[in-house]
């Protein structure tokens, strides 16, 4: 197959037949064509599929600034709950302290008012909320540290200035009634002989209340021969007191009594003719007349 090619020129018709390698050159301009446009389709691919990844990685990275953003708010707010329970406790605390000290007559010595001292060079951060958070939490723990110190000295002084108070032995064990038999020799209401008698009766109103005359620890509480239901209590430097013939214990071995507390009920168990408190006191685990104890005036 040949081609035949006519021009017309000035000198009239040329004729051109070209040869093979011209009708080939067609079909490599074509096969260029192809092969450069496959080559930008295949580039234009790979840029999108880039920038694609691209936003998928700003996307992830968003969301990650977005749940640390809401993990931070919500750790915050943990904190801010922290530290108004911290400051309702030492505002708690304070008043106590206040409390305390004033009932003590030391609220000259004891200031729960003045601010904790803090000082100190420090750099702010990018996070300025977090950072006065922190510093608050820190104050407040100084605080608390402070006031607990100070609260355990007043502790201290308090408990020595009140605990001879409680120990003092002083008044009757019954709120109302009558003494009915005092300490010393008498005559036996069961033999009719003469003999000892260790303590002081007072009677009164069955189911009435047996109170504490001193504070201190309760070694005694049931039934002891003669006595009937008994209560003994234990206020340190060698003395016990003595409740005998209740109707009733409130008490056990064990407990720590306040002066004036209630222990038993009035009632006539044991060696009784009817209802009475036979009241001790013992020093050194003898007797002694308790009358100077029921008698002298409260410390």
């Amino acid at each position: 197959m040949s081609v035949t090619v006519f021009l017309q020129g000035r000198n009239g018709v040329t004729r051109w037949q070209p040869g093979k390698q011209w009708l080939l050159l067609p079909m490599l301009m074509i096969a260029a064509g192809v092969g450069i446009y496959q080559f930008h389709t295949e580039q234009f691919k790979s840029q999108q599929a880039s920038v694609e990844l691209e936003r998928d990685i700003r996307e992830q990275h968003k969301k990650q600034v977005i749940d640390l953003k809401q993990a931070t708010e919500t750790q915050l707010a943990t904190l801010v709950a922290h530290v108004a329970r911290m400051q309702a406790k030492v505002t708690r605390l304070e008043a106590l302290g206040e409390q305390v000290a004033k009932n003590s007559k030391l609220e000259d010595q004891f200031d729960f008012q003045t601010e904790v001292g803090l000082g100190g060079m420090s750099e702010l951060g990018a996070n300025i909320e977090l950072d006065q958070l922190i510093a608050d939490m820190d104050q407040l723990v100084s605080r608390i540290d402070n006031n607990n110190v100070e609260l355990s000295l007043l502790e201290t002084v308090t408990t020595n200035l009140h605990i001879e108070n409680e120990r003092y032995i002083s008044g009757r064990p019954i709120g109302k009634g009558w003494l009915s038999s005092p300490y010393g020799l008498r005559n036996d209401p069961f033999t009719g002989k003469r003999a000892m008698h260790k303590g002081i009766d007072f009677a009164g109103t069955e189911g009435a209340d047996v109170i504490a005359t001193a504070g201190g620890v309760v070694t005694w509480a049931g039934n002891m021969f003669g006595y009937g239901e008994l209560v003994e209590i234990d206020h340190g430097n060698g003395l016990k007191t003595r409740y005998g013939h209740n109707k009733s214990l409130s008490v056990k071995v064990g407990d720590v009594i306040a002066k004036g507390q209630p222990i038993a009920k009035m009632g006539s168990t044991g060696r009784s003719t009817g209802p009475h408190v036979h009241y001790e006191v013992l020093r050194g685990g003898q007797q002694i007349d308790p009358r100077k104890y029921v008698y002298r005036k409260a410390s």
